[in-house]
């Protein structure tokens, strides 16, 4: 395995536990107000940071803005925001733990996207280890008794549309920079949902404030990691390791939810770190 694929796999891990965090903020809010009231405050917030660091100097706005993947950088701020305020419903609906473990699909997706549309190699081991990773996101959810309705398979189009994300991330690391790339999709998803903010607005309380500096302090350090970390490697590679969002989210929910600590969770977070390690070990097969 290459530096560059370690520091990606290695980036990536830090991001999902910031995205983690955020998770368990974006639920505690969303509990709160409305999901689309929170994430449009949310945008504004991380569109507005995002802008002020664009002025730090002669031409760097200029130079941010440039891209030469337009039309990808919009679809993935869309993609983005879309996948985004369907996941973070489903937190409270049906639960962080439940959400996560259903939009466990989109490694595979991702892998199998990857694969058709930006021509990486799919090994079996790659397949593999995203499969071990997989079952054990089964194990620690245990869906046997699930029950689907509209609301859950909200967790499967959001993995669907994040899979999709996630490969137009791959694409455009190509030719653009982590920056170019973080503010586009800032400012896209920032546009996109206060366009029908007059349907859902109602200010934050005052006392709320804290917990919306955190959210999104959390989303703009692990998203910006997530962004640079696939620079650094193949989607195909770092796919596996992208299953610790659920491993570090699962504690959250313990934590901050009180959400039982169960065997099947220990057991399935094992085979996700296991599933990570075989790849890591066996990427040049």
């Amino acid at each position: 395995m290459t530096t560059s694929s370690k520091k990606g796999i290695i980036t990536l891990i830090i991001a999902t536990f910031f995205l983690a965090l955020m998770d368990g903020m974006s639920r505690h809010m969303a509990e709160l107000y409305d999901v689309l009231n929170i994430n449009m405050f949310r945008f504004w917030i991380i569109g507005s940071f995002v802008i002020l660091v664009s002025f730090r100097g002669r031409g760097v706005l200029r130079s941010i803005l440039k891209t030469k993947q337009p039309v990808a950088q919009v679809s993935r701020g869309l993609l983005f925001i879309s996948s985004l305020l369907m996941a973070i419903y489903s937190y409270t609906q049906v639960g962080l733990i439940v959400t996560h473990a259903l939009m466990a699909v989109f490694p595979l997706l991702t892998v199998l996207l990857s694969g058709l549309f930006l021509e990486e190699k799919i090994t079996r081991i790659k397949i593999v280890a995203v499969g071990v990773g997989f079952i054990g996101v089964t194990i620690i959810i245990n869906p046997i008794n699930l029950e689907f309705s509209f609301v859950s398979v909200l967790p499967l189009i959001s993995a669907v549309t994040f899979a999709i994300y996630a490969v137009l991330t791959r694409k455009v690391a190509s030719t653009d920079n982590t920056e170019t790339s973080f503010f586009w999709v800032s400012l896209v998803s920032a546009i996109a949902i206060t366009i029908p903010s007059p349907l859902f607005y109602k200010p934050i309380q005052f006392s709320d404030l804290y917990f919306l500096i955190l959210l999104c302090t959390f989303s703009l350090v692990g998203h910006f990691l997530l962004t640079n970390a696939y620079r650094h490697a193949e989607a195909s590679v770092l796919q596996p390791f992208s299953y610790f969002h659920l491993f570090f989210a699962s504690i959250v929910g313990i934590i901050f939810f009180q959400d039982p600590l169960t065997i099947s969770t220990v057991a399935g977070g094992g085979l996700i770190v296991f599933g990570g390690i075989l790849i890591s070990r066996k990427s040049k097969l």
